[in-house]
C-alpha cells in the first residue's frame, strides 16, 4: 500500500524552517477501482485575448470591402474610431474534419488552442493543446510579475478560455477590488520610484520547490504514468511561480506611462448587463495600468461565458436563450432583443481600446504596442455556426502588425490567425494545430 495520500505534503527545510507543498489529486490517491524604456530595452509587446458569447449577425458584422478601408457594418460600427489599428478577419473556420460541433465550445477552443475540441459544450469543456496565451506566456511572460492575468465580467471565476490543456482552466479574477489588491497590493514595486527593497517573505518562498527535493523524487518514482504527467504539470507549474518570485526581487524597469491605480470600491457582482460591463469597465482601466507598469504582457478577458448568461435588468431571458426563442424579424433581417447584446459587445470591446489608445508609450500608445485576439465561439449563435467566425485583432504590435485591413481566410483553419500572432510576436514557430486545424502559412498580408 502506497504511503502517499491526499493528505500528504512534500516536506523539507529552508533557511532552517520546515516547509511543506501541497499536491494535486492524483490516482495513486485512489483504491485499485478509481520602442525603447529608459533602460534602453525595446518598448515590450503585450498579447491578450477578449472573448464574448453568442456570436454574431453576419450580414450585420462583416465588411463587404477587404483590405484598408474597410466597411464598418452596423454592429462593428462602435470601433470606428480605431479602424486603423483593427483587423478584421472573415472565412476562416474552424474545421471539425468529423469531430463533433460541440455547441458553444469548438469554435473558441479552435481559434484559441488550434485544435477542434473532443469533449466540451455550452458549460465548458476541454482542450486539445495549449491556448495561445499560455503559449505566448510561456515565451514573454517569465520577465513580469505575473505571467499572465485572467479576468471575467459575469462573476464566475470559472469563466475563462485560458487553458494549459485538457480540462485544466486557468481561473479568472472576478471581483475589481481583489484585482486592484492583486496588482497594486503590498507586494507592488513602482518601477518608477528610486529605492528598491526586496520583500523579506518572498525571499523566504523563493526557493519552497528545490527544499522538497527528496520527497519529490521518491514520489515520482512511486507515480504511475498517468500521475507522473500530472506532477510534472504541476511542478511546472510551481516553478514558473518561483521564477515570478525571482522577478520580484530585482527592482523593475522604469516606465514612464506607469501610474499606482486608485482602489475602486466595492461593487455588485453578476451577469446583469449594467453591472457586468460596470465590472468590465473597471477592471479594464486596471488591466491597463497593470501593463504599464510591466506587471504584466499577458491577459485573457471574457465578457461573459460562450452560452451568455448576460441579461437586461429585470429580465429573466439571457441572451444566450434569445439566441435560440427569438423569431428573426422578417423586416429587419434578425433577432432585434438578442442583436441588443451583440452591439453592445462591440461597445465593451471598443472601450477597452480607447483605454489602451491612452496611454502614451514613446511616439505610440500602448494599443500600438499590443495584439489583441477578440472572437466568439460561432458566428450565427441560433445554429450554432463554426464557420466564418468572427475574429478582430486590435492593435499594431510594436509596428509588426499591418493593421486596419478586412482580410478574408477563403474557407481556410482560424488558426492560421494564432500562427500568424505567434510569428509576428517572435516566436520560433513555423506550425501551429492539430489535424486539420493544423496551418504551416501565416497571413503574410498583416506582416510588417
Amino acid at each position: 500500500m502506497s504511503r502517499w495520500t491526499r493528505r500528504n505534503l512534500l516536506r523539507g527545510t529552508l533557511r532552517g524552517s520546515a516547509v511543506a507543498v501541497s499536491l494535486p489529486f492524483l490516482d495513486l490517491f485512489l483504491d485499485g477501482n478509481g520602442e525603447a524604456l529608459a533602460n534602453g530595452l525595446p518598448l515590450p509587446t503585450r498579447f491578450g485575448t477578449w472573448f464574448w458569447g453568442c456570436g454574431v449577425n453576419t450580414s450585420r458584422w462583416f465588411p463587404s470591402k477587404l483590405g484598408a478601408g474597410y466597411d464598418l457594418k452596423d454592429e462593428l460600427r462602435p470601433i470606428a474610431p480605431w479602424q486603423d489599428k483593427v483587423t478584421v478577419f472573415s472565412n476562416f473556420n474552424c474545421v471539425l474534419d468529423g469531430r463533433p460541433n460541440l455547441v458553444h465550445w469548438s469554435g473558441v477552443m479552435a481559434t484559441l488552442s488550434g485544435a477542434a475540441p473532443l469533449k466540451g459544450g455550452v458549460n465548458g469543456g476541454t482542450s486539445e493543446l495549449p491556448t495561445i496565451d499560455c503559449l505566448v506566456a510561456d515565451y514573454m511572460g517569465q520577465s513580469t510579475r505575473f505571467r499572465s492575468l485572467e479576468l471575467a465580467c459575469t462573476g464566475q471565476s470559472g469563466v475563462s478560455y485560458s487553458m494549459r490543456a485538457g480540462s485544466t482552466v486557468n481561473p479568472s479574477e472576478v471581483d475589481p477590488v481583489q484585482l486592484y489588491r492583486r496588482l497594486f497590493g503590498p507586494g507592488f514595486q513602482d518601477p518608477n520610484k528610486a529605492e528598491f527593497s526586496p520583500d523579506p517573505a518572498v525571499m523566504l518562498r523563493k526557493s519552497v520547490l528545490s527544499s522538497v527535493k527528496d520527497d519529490r523524487d521518491e514520489l515520482m518514482r512511486t507515480a504511475g504514468a498517468a500521475d507522473r504527467q500530472r506532477l510534472e504539470q504541476y511542478f511546472t507549474s510551481v516553478r514558473q511561480v518561483e521564477q515570478q518570485l525571482e522577478h520580484m526581487l530585482e527592482k523593475p524597469a522604469p516606465a514612464e506611462a506607469c501610474q499606482l491605480a486608485k482602489e475602486p470600491g466595492a461593487m455588485a457582482l453578476g451577469p446583469t448587463w449594467d453591472v457586468a460591463t460596470r465590472t468590465h469597465d473597471v477592471m479594464a482601466q486596471l488591466l491597463v495600468m497593470a501593463l504599464a507598469c510591466n506587471q504584466t504582457r499577458v491577459f485573457n478577458i471574457a465578457l461573459s461565458n460562450a452560452g451568455s448568461n448576460l441579461r437586461k435588468p429585470g429580465d429573466p431571458v439571457s441572451f444566450h436563450e434569445l439566441t435560440h426563442e427569438e423569431p428573426v424579424d422578417e423586416k429587419l433581417g434578425y433577432q432585434p432583443r438578442a442583436t441588443f447584446f451583440i452591439e453592445r459587445s462591440m461597445e465593451t470591446f471598443a472601450s477597452l481600446l480607447k483605454h489602451m489608445d491612452g496611454i502614451r508609450e514613446g511616439s505610440g500608445t500602448l494599443l500600438d504596442n499590443s495584439l489583441i485576439l477578440a472572437t466568439s465561439e460561432s458566428n450565427f449563435a441560433k445554429i450554432h455556426s463554426v464557420d466564418n467566425l468572427p475574429i478582430l485583432v486590435a492593435g499594431r504590435g510594436g509596428g509588426r502588425w499591418k493593421s486596419g485591413q478586412h482580410i478574408s481566410g477563403n474557407g481556410d483553419p482560424s488558426s492560421r490567425v494564432g500562427l500568424t500572432i505567434q510569428q509576428v510576436i517572435g516566436m520560433p514557430v513555423n506550425a501551429w494545430g492539430q489535424g486539420a486545424m493544423e496551418v504551416t502559412r501565416p497571413i503574410t498580408e498583416v506582416m510588417a
